[in-house]
């Protein structure tokens, strides 16, 4: 390490250059940032069950809609013609709305009978019988208007930005009538506001308590955040090349700065602490460098390598937003590694460095309390019983969460406007289908799918099924002839194409075996061409989750291993850094299991994630292990005198840095935090107490002093 130090040192001036150079190019593609709120967007690219639906969405025109649930008090209905007045009177204020191309309500724009216009002063003047008549004989009543009249469901289309309408549409007020919006694009508005949130405000916090928890262990606060400036950097060098790039921020990738920030702040912590202690023993910086690097240089590669690998192993999972996080924070984490190991050193080559003149707060404490523990091979064993006993229990109840609401915690008002929306008319968002259609048969066309439509709702979780079909006893020939050849609409957007006829199945409360039964009915079926919609994508999307947690895991662990080989050329301390992470990870599931958060988009991948950071613990400290073995006996207690607090500072470090996550207002944010809590103690524990025990016993025996030759010729003295 002596060429290398003294390049960093003679040549620091060029390698800050760079680094500078490097960050203003990314600084200066910031600019181009871009948020994908649509949560939807990315499930349906790379998976043939998502572009089944996207094509379908294409072929009749149609995309997400704005649900506007109108409910008026309790003891009144809509078979009035004041209420339904009000219908129409919102129907007007929507259609004012900028970005609304379409508003479909139970109440046509004119009266079917006699051609007049059905405005709100029009349907005031009616009588409720007139009203009432005309409820009933609306075509789409049954999916417009609940049972018991009270509420009443209006469809809102929007133009090109379906998001920024929604935002405008959630402002509409109506006098008498209680509005919920649901549907995707309110949603999309809700986490834009959340990604915000997670992008400007909680990496600040997030850098605030790493800062804190560093300056516990080191004692000196420039260099408790020189500490982190690598991380800081490799952040900033992420999401400029991401933007540079041209993708976008979704719910998933929104994660990569903090995760850049906290896992790549390990290697900066390490060197800092080393490059302290040097400075109490010599004042020239290349030495200073040079014995740094001796000690942790091969430690901050292999756990760069390591940690990059624990990400990229997402790459090979077949859900898109979970590739990108993984290759983004992979590419972070190298990125954090490279300025750790060259512009680091060479900025604390320029700094006058004091060597640590009191105990910091995780200091003797911390040092002495470990020493304690790892004198016996007790408190390793029943650490690592009590974690075997907690996996046993349980991984058995490890599930795959299917809600496509999981982002959102339970008493959010978006899932609340979804559940009440699904209590009332079947479903916030529906299953979408087509039947065959020939048109040059017609009727045959139409009644094979009214029967097929009276088939399906026989099944268990299906409250309805609608399309054209149902409509033929409802409209006289020539206006079904027009609704078919798509001269005339309905209130529910193009339902008929050349060859096909779109359906919209709205579920009850279903299950994910009653969603199968569909499927596999829709599929034994000739007259159904297809039917998904994103019940159906999350349902392939739940599974995909399933294989990548199975598949990164597995790439995570041969990636892992493969380097722990080729670094330490000894297969047994290979097994030995193996068994602290094992424990980790089983733990980690059966946590997630018995909190019942059980594994999705983001849950599902941190056990590969924790992976590739626990095994950090095992490298540093068995490196401190070997350096220390030249000094004989009590190599293990000398290692924890090195590589002990850094290493405990760095797992609280991240526990308690993502507990910034909280401030977010999704709940898989705060759901990540108590995970990350969970997994960084116990891979800083199981690593400093359970590779001791896997060791010789000499490494904990105290050193025997050499008595020296005045105690030897005091000895052989006879007694007076």
């Amino acid at each position: 390490m002596e060429r290398v130090a003294g390049f960093i040192v003679h040549r620091s001036r060029v390698v800050l250059g760079a680094t500078a150079v490097v960050s203003l190019v990314a600084v200066a593609m910031l600019f181009r940032v871009s948020l994908n709120a649509d949560v939807s967007s990315f499930l349906l690219e790379g998976n043939p069950t998502g572009e089944q639906f996207a094509a379908l969405q294409d072929k009749y025109d149609t995309q997400d809609p704005i649900n506007v649930v109108a409910s008026l008090p309790d003891g009144q209905t809509f078979a009035t013609s004041t209420n339904l007045a009000l219908v129409a009177e919102l129907r007007r204020a929507l259609v004012d709305v900028d970005g609304v191309s379409e508003v479909a309500t139970v109440v046509p724009d004119v009266n079917p009978v006699t051609g007049a216009a059905l405005d709100v002063e029009t349907l005031r003047e009616q009588p409720d019988a007139a009203a009432a008549a005309l409820l009933d004989a609306s075509p789409v009543a049954q999916l417009l208007v609940s049972q018991d009249a009270q509420h009443t469901l209006v469809i809102v289309t929007a133009g090109d930005d379906p998001t920024a309408t929604a935002r405008r549409v959630t402002d509409v007020t109506v006098s008498g009538l209680e509005l919920t919006f649901s549907g995707n694009p309110v949603v999309f508005a809700s986490v834009i506001d959340a990604l915000s949130v997670v992008l400007l405000v909680i990496p600040p916090i997030v850098i605030a308590l790493l800062v804190a928890v560093f300056f516990a262990t080191i004692g000196d606060r420039r260099l408790s955040v020189l500490a982190i400036v690598p991380a800081m950097l490799g952040s900033l060098w992420t999401f400029g090349l991401v933007f540079g790039l041209g993708f976008e921020v979704d719910i998933v990738t929104v994660i990569v700065p903090i995760f850049v920030i906290v896992m790549g702040s390990a290697d900066g912590l390490h060197f800092v602490t080393h490059f302290q202690k040097e400075a109490g023993r010599t004042d020239d910086p290349v030495e200073r460098v040079r014995s740094a690097l001796s000690q942790v240089g091969v430690p901050m590669i292999l756990t760069t390598i390591s940690t990059a690998a624990g990400f990229l192993s997402l790459v090979f999972t077949d859900v898109q937003p979970i590739r990108q996080l993984g290759l983004f924070t992979a590419a972070g984490i190298a990125f954090a590694g490279i300025v750790s190991f060259f512009s680091l050193p060479a900025l604390l080559s320029h700094l006058h460095v004091r060597p640590l003149m009191r105990e910091a707060v995780l200091g003797r404490p911390v040092i002495s309390g470990l020493k304690a523990l790892v004198r016996t091979r007790v408190p390793a064993v029943v650490l690592t019983a009590g974690l075997v006993v907690f996996a046993v229990i349980g991984l058995p109840r490890l599930e795959v969460n299917a809600d496509q609401l999981f982002f959102f915690s339970d008493d959010d008002p978006v899932r609340l406007a979804f559940d009440k929306t699904e209590d009332l008319f079947g479903g916030a968002t529906p299953l979408v289908g087509e039947f065959a259609y020939d048109p040059a048969a017609p009727e045959q066309s139409l009644a094979t799918a009214r029967t097929t439509s009276e088939e399906l709702e026989r099944l268990d979780g299906v409250r309805e099924v609608f399309s054209l079909a149902d409509l033929t006893d409802q409209f006289p020939p020539e206006q079904l002839e027009a609704v078919l050849a798509g001269r005339q609409s309905v209130a529910l957007g193009k339902m008929a194409s050349d060859d096909g006829l779109r359906f919209i199945l709205l579920p009850s409360d279903f299950t994910t075996s009653d969603l199968d039964s569909w499927l596999a009915f829709a599929e034994q079926r000739d007259e159904i061409r297809a039917l998904t919609g994103l019940p159906v994508v999350w349902n392939e999307i739940a599974r995909l989750v399933l294989s990548a947690q199975f598949t990164s895991l597995i790439v995570a662990y041969v990636l892992v291993a493969a380097l722990l080989a080729f670094a330490y050329r000894r297969w047994w301390e290979t097994l030995v850094s193996l068994v602290p992470i094992t424990l980790t990870i089983v733990t980690l599931l059966a946590f997630i299991a018995l909190s019942g958060m059980q594994l999705n988009l983001l849950t599902a991948v941190v056990s590969s994630i924790v992976l590739g950071v626990g095994i950090d613990y095992v490298i540093h400290f068995l490196a401190a292990i070997d350096h220390a073995r030249a000094g004989g006996d009590g190599y293990v207690l000398r290692a924890i005198d090195r590589a002990g607090p850094p290493i405990v500072a760095n797992a609280l470090g991240i526990a308690i840095a993502l507990s910034a996550l909280w401030l977010s207002p999704l709940k898989i944010h705060g759901q990540l935090s108590q995970i990350m809590w969970v997994a960084m103690m116990t891979a800083g524990l199981t690593s400093l107490l359970v590779v001791p025990a896997l060791l010789s016993r000499a490494g904990v025996r105290e050193p025997v002093e050499d008595p020296g030759p005045r105690a030897a010729l005091d000895e052989a003295a006879p007694a007076p």
